[in-house]
């Protein structure tokens, strides 16, 4: 662990960096919409004596105090950048609202308003961009043991199973799973390199052998052994992290709040309907523009696979959307024309699980539609029915109709929402991901959705695509 002075020094920095950010922003604003600016460019910074002045040092104050409170001023690495973004937009809309409030009550004539919300977007960008930058080195660093922390967890169950893998994943955090505790699983090793180290009394004892500096409870144990655990660790001085029973059938946002003494955690839907709509105007905006943008390269890929095989450039394929409506998903053709006969000769050499049909060597697939599927450009057609409404940017990637077992209610609960052209399935494993893992990270993404979700699997999407990992 950093010690306190480092940690000092890491926050003055931010602090430092925040700042310049914000002088930045406002000599960029300020140079662009200089004809309206009613002083000097220098007097917004130096002269002490104008209004204007007093304004832009209290903009000063005002983001870097929302900054801190945001806790933007630390760096978690466990939580994902969209987060940070959004505590960024948070914490400079919080100063904007308080620095026009003040302009108002203050009755500063002719304040240039154009000036101030170009500063505040830039502010914004700014901040983001630095912030997305820092988080690559830091977990540059984490990866190569820099700051890492051994980590215990209670039960080695499914839960605590996959919050192991899921730590391994992302090297970047600084995590090192040193074992598990499990009363019922008694085996040195589990598989994966990973072992479980004792029962769940030998606590106190692994912790110590071990030098654990945090302990993950995926189990709950009746009685007072839960509570003992707990205040077990807090002597120890290490940190508890407690994983939420059924947290991958958990519906919604969870939120802490307290009745009394009694914190209480609620999983809840509240607002999510009203978020849909944002949802749906923002896969509007980004698949029409992509599509205008991408219209030349859609021509070009059309006429080489044209060139390379017979047949039609596209190809429409029906699959279940939302609610089990059947619509027609449009895809750049990488077979051959008579792909759907071929495939019944080919059933027996199946390499993947569950009712998905999938042939690392596919002889339906031509070499156009090979490149295509590596780096994903087949798919990219359905921003077509992204603006028709049958599909999304994010979600569940839909599947044939006979690879959809109407009775496995576990499945269906993937149809709860429209599909999407990426998903949890793509950033994490792509074809390499067994069927039922598809499944289960595909219902934690319709229990769990928000914005910052979706965006967040867009930019992962991104260097999933161009390594082409899993596509076959």
């Amino acid at each position: 662990m950093i010690s306190r002075t480092l940690s000092f020094l890491i926050r003055f920095s931010y602090v430092l960096i925040d700042i310049g950010c914000i002088c930045a922003s406002i000599f960029l604003a300020a140079s662009l919409r200089q004809s309206v600016l009613p002083v000097a460019l220098q007097d917004l910074f130096f002269d002490v004596g104008n209004d204007f002045h007093l304004v832009f040092v209290f903009w000063f104050v005002t983001v870097l105090f929302f900054n801190g409170v945001n806790g933007l001023y630390q760096t978690r690495r466990e939580s994902i950048e969209a987060h940070e973004i959004g505590q960024v937009m948070r914490s400079v809309f919080s100063a904007v609202i308080t620095v026009l409030a003040f302009v108002y009550s203050m009755k500063i004539i002719g304040f240039p308003r154009s000036v101030f919300l170009l500063t505040a977007v830039f502010t914004t960008v700014f901040f983001c961009l630095w912030r997305f930058f820092k988080r690559i080195f830091v977990r540059f660093l984490a990866a190569h043991g820099y700051n890492n922390f051994n980590v215990l967890i209670i039960g080695a169950g499914t839960s605590g199973m996959m919050l192991a893998q899921e730590i391994k994943r992302y090297p970047g955090i600084g995590m090192n799973v040193v074992g598990f505790l499990d009363d019922v699983k008694t085996t040195s090793s589990l598989g994966h390199g990973q072992k479980v180290l004792g029962t769940l009394a030998q606590m106190e004892e692994v912790i110590r052998k071990n030098f654990v500096q945090t302990v993950f409870f995926t189990v709950h144990p009746a009685g007072n052994i839960f509570s003992d655990m707990i205040e077990t660790a807090k002597n120890l001085r290490v940190a508890v992290r407690v994983v939420p029973l059924a947290f991958d059938s958990a519906v919604g946002e969870i939120f802490k709040f307290n009745i009394g003494y009694i914190p209480v955690l609620e999983y809840s839907e509240l607002g999510r309907n009203r978020m849909q709509y944002g949802k749906r105007l923002f896969d509007l905006l980004l698949a029409g523009a992509a599509l205008v943008c991408l219209l030349p390269f859609f021509l070009l890929i059309a006429l080489w696979i044209r060139i390379d095989s017979s047949g039609p450039a596209f190809y429409r394929s029906r699959r279940y959307g939302r609610g089990g409506r059947i619509f027609k998903m449009w895809k750049f053709r990488s077979m051959v024309v008579d792909a759907e006969e071929r495939l019944k000769g080919l059933r027996d050499k199946n390499e993947v699980d569950g009712p998905i049909f999938k042939i690392r060597v596919d002889p339906r697939v031509t070499s156009v539609g090979r490149f295509l599927r590596k780096y994903s450009i087949d798919e990219l057609p359905q921003l077509m029915n992204v603006l028709t409404g049958d599909m999304s940017l994010v979600g569940p990637r839909p599947l044939p109709l006979d690879q959809v077992e109407t009775e496995d209610l576990k499945q269906l609960k993937r149809l709860e929402v429209r599909p999407g052209i990426t998903g949890l399935w793509q950033v994490r494993g792509r074809s390499d991901l067994p069927f039922h893992r598809l499944v289960k990270w595909d219902s934690w993404y319709v229990n769990n959705w928000s914005f910052l979700l979706d965006i967040s699997i867009l930019v992962k999407t991104i260097p999933v695509v161009i390594k082409g990992k899993g596509a076959y």
